[in-house]
């Protein structure tokens, strides 16, 4: 690395210093009842404007292993709320106020499955493989995918949310054979509602594994593939552990992704029976009142304030 990074650190740093003053300023102008902080940066001069003004504080932690300003801050907050009983274990996060809500997820509510596949373009003749990387392209989803595509294509149909890489995707599809071309439906984002109509259609998913992703599926009781993220401080391996140790996903590295491995990993979810058992497991973790606990809890707090 160049000069460029401590420099950018000391910059951060700097306008770090710099905010804090502003957000007291902010704080004593607005006069919150209460502030809920969900992490990053920005929670640092935020959560140490509140303790300066007095202001009750909610910090929410989605990951088993916090970030690291998550870590510096939460000691400052009036509660904590996390979405791991494991979580609870590792200071700060064991000490009282700390409660276990979950993660939030999107409403499912009224939403038909086989409506959802109508409005998706999804058959009902075969299960469908729902691959969603986040937000951004995931190269190795796409070699894994295109390697592996004309033997899953076979028993399954796969929807791929590809983001950037849509047009790799789609040269990809062109290249299968005709018959299987059909199932194959490569997107660059679903929006709108698709992404609820995406979930719920699935019968497995092969994605990435963010707070909200492994919470949604646990909340339909989707059995998953979960690659985590390699970088980003390795949270997203310990989150993945968590859904794992209960049997609720195959877990595999993001190095070791193969179109060889992906299909032979898939291969053990074509029976509907044990789909069933490990979305069961997968179940197991939702906690579908997440976002009414967390709101309780800073309305209490807020009364407090």
């Amino acid at each position: 690395m160049s000069a460029a990074g401590p420099l950018a650190n000391l910059r951060d740093a700097v306008a770090l210093a710099r905010s804090i003053p502003q957000a007291i300023r902010y704080l004593r102008r607005v006069r919150p009842d209460v502030l809920f902080s969900t992490g990053g940066y920005i929670a640092i001069p935020a959560l140490l404007a509140a303790a300066v003004t007095r202001t009750p504080t909610l910090i929410w932690e989605g990951n088993v292993q916090a970030g690291r300003s998550n870590r510096l801050v939460a000691p400052l907050a009036s509660a904590r709320a996390i979405a791991w009983p494991s979580t609870a274990e590792q200071a700060p996060w064991n000490r009282p106020n700390t409660y276990v809500t979950g993660t939030p997820v999107r409403s499912f509510e009224g939403r038909d499955r086989s409506a959802a596949r109508g409005r998706l373009g999804i058959t009902p003749d075969a299960p469908l493989l729902l691959v969603f990387g986040g937000s951004q392209r995931v190269l190795r989803f796409e070699g894994a995918l295109a390697g592996s595509l004309p033997e899953l294509l076979r028993q399954w149909q796969v929807l791929h949310v590809a983001a950037d890489g849509l047009d790799r995707a789609e040269a990809i599809r062109a290249a299968l054979p005709e018959a299987l071309q059909s199932r194959y439906t490569p997107v660059r984002f679903l929006q709108g509602g698709a992404m609820e109509d995406a979930l719920i259609s699935a019968d497995l998913l092969l994605g990435r594994a963010g707070a909200s992703t492994l919470a949604e599926a646990a909340a339909l009781g989707l059995p998953s593939i979960i690659v985590p993220y390699p970088y980003a401080g390795g949270h997203q391996r310990a989150n993945a552990k968590e859904l794992a140790a209960v049997g609720g996903a195959i877990v595999i590295d993001d190095a070791a992704l193969t179109p060889e491995l992906l299909q032979r990993e898939v291969a053990q979810m074509s029976e509907a029976s044990v789909r069933q058992r490990v979305g069961a497991a997968a179940a197991s973790l939702a906690r579908p009142g997440s976002a009414e606990e967390i709101a309780e809890i800073l309305l209490r707090l807020g009364r407090r304030g």
